[in-house]
């Protein structure tokens, strides 16, 4: 993971975008947490972001505000994997640490609603290209 990365995980928000199948990016501001080398996002599972997902993992990260409309600093390109049961609850347990009371009241609060509604996101940085001879 560069210093780059490690960066942008340590921001409270994360303008992280998607791409549809036409290649049109889709970015939405996100709450994301460290995890080794991945950031851990939980999000509702048939959300639009996790679609896209599905057809392309290709994903950026850049810091921004609450908003995602003052992004700051650089991008880093990354790749998105849709975790399994055992890795969402890894998800939903970093964002309860990271994020405090809030954190914890809305996975609560969501959980109420039923867990199989949420899905736990795994982001790794994507390797540098090497450049063209």
């Amino acid at each position: 993971m560069t210093a780059l990365f490690d960066q942008i995980a340590a921001e409270k928000y994360v303008l992280l975008t998607t791409y549809r199948k036409d290649g049109t990016p889709k970015p939405l501001p996100i709450w994301a947490v460290r995890d080794g080398d991945e950031l851990l996002i939980w999000t509702v599972a048939d959300s639009w972001k996790v679609k896209r997902i599905r057809n392309n993992p290709r994903v950026t990260l850049r810091a921004c505000d609450r908003t995602g409309k003052n992004p700051f600093g650089p991008t880093v390109e990354g790749t998105a994997a849709i975790l399994d049961a055992a890795g969402t609850e890894r998800a939903k347990q970093a964002v309860k640490e990271k994020y405090g009371l809030f954190g914890r009241a809305m996975v609560a609060a969501s959980d109420l609603r039923g867990k199989a509604r949420t899905v736990g996101l795994s982001i790794t940085e994507a390797p540098a290209q090497a450049p063209l001879p």
